[in-house]
């Protein structure tokens, strides 16, 4: 284990704030797998509590030495890195029930920084215990793999919605996806906040702020979607997924 890291958060020190995996609602989302009770308990034993941090603190950055990874149980995050001409390049966007820190697992210091989009809450799972208790528990090994897998998967999406789609597309899967991570969670759809700004929004899409802003302004005159400041309401999901693939094919 790392001595070094150093994570810009606030502990919980109130026990009763620290929901086992076994009794978390998340946990089909963030580490989804069937276990025994006492395989059950043994993992329960091994989460490190949770911590809690307030809009735009970090959970860890770029160079921090690697020591856990992280399950978001409430709230939402971005992940960025610095790139040479000093700018913020964002490249991604974590929600309750999912995974973040993985990017650290390689070189053992985070390449990133994790910061929390609003006031937000995560569970602490200390990776060499989890490795260590994954070659025991083959089901979880398993699981923890597809984790893996499913990250590798989304940064593959982000390369071709940065590499093949035009704004208007890239915009539309970036609302539609969110859309789908709402609905695994049981909430609407259609209707949801967004925690991040358009710049933000623009950064993980490699398009302009302005860019941006003329599309969402055209979906929402073309009656795609309604906006209030950060809230959507996805007015049509069909014609919103007919723009990723427009009738007579892509216009270059």
């Amino acid at each position: 284990m790392h001595a070094n890291v150093k994570l810009n958060v606030i502990p919980i020190t109130n026990q009763g704030l620290k929901v086992a995996c076994s009794e978390c609602n998340m946990r089909e989302l963030c580490l989804p797998f069937e276990l025994t009770d006492n395989d059950m308990g043994r993992l329960d034993s091994l989460i490190g509590g949770g911590r809690k941090l307030k809009r735009g603190q970090h959970l860890y950055r770029a160079g921090d030495s690697f020591e856990s990874i992280f399950a978001v149980k409430a709230g939402f995050f971005k992940t960025d890195v610095l790139t040479e001409d000093g700018r913020d390049q964002v490249t991604g966007f974590q929600m309750a029930g999912e995974i973040l820190g993985m990017d650290g697992i390689g070189t053992e210091a985070h390449t990133c920084n994790a910061v929390a989009l609003e006031d937000s809450e995560v569970c602490l799972i200390p990776f060499a215990e989890l490795e260590l208790l994954s070659s025991k528990i083959p089901s979880l090994q398993h699981n923890l793999h597809k984790v893996m897998s499913r990250e590798i998967v989304r940064d593959h999406g982000v390369m071709m919605l940065l590499g093949t789609m035009r704004a208007e597309e890239r915009l539309a899967a970036f609302l539609l996806n969110l859309s789908q991570r709402f609905t695994a969670r049981g909430y609407s759809p259609a209707e949801f906040h967004l925690r991040m700004t358009r710049e933000e929004i623009g950064s993980y899409l490699g398009l302009k702020l302005e860019t941006v802003s003329r599309a969402f302004s055209r979906f929402q005159d073309e009656g795609l979607i309604s906006v209030q400041q950060k809230h959507i309401c996805i007015l049509d999901i069909a014609r919103l997924k007919a723009v990723l693939a427009p009738p007579g094919g892509r216009i270059g």
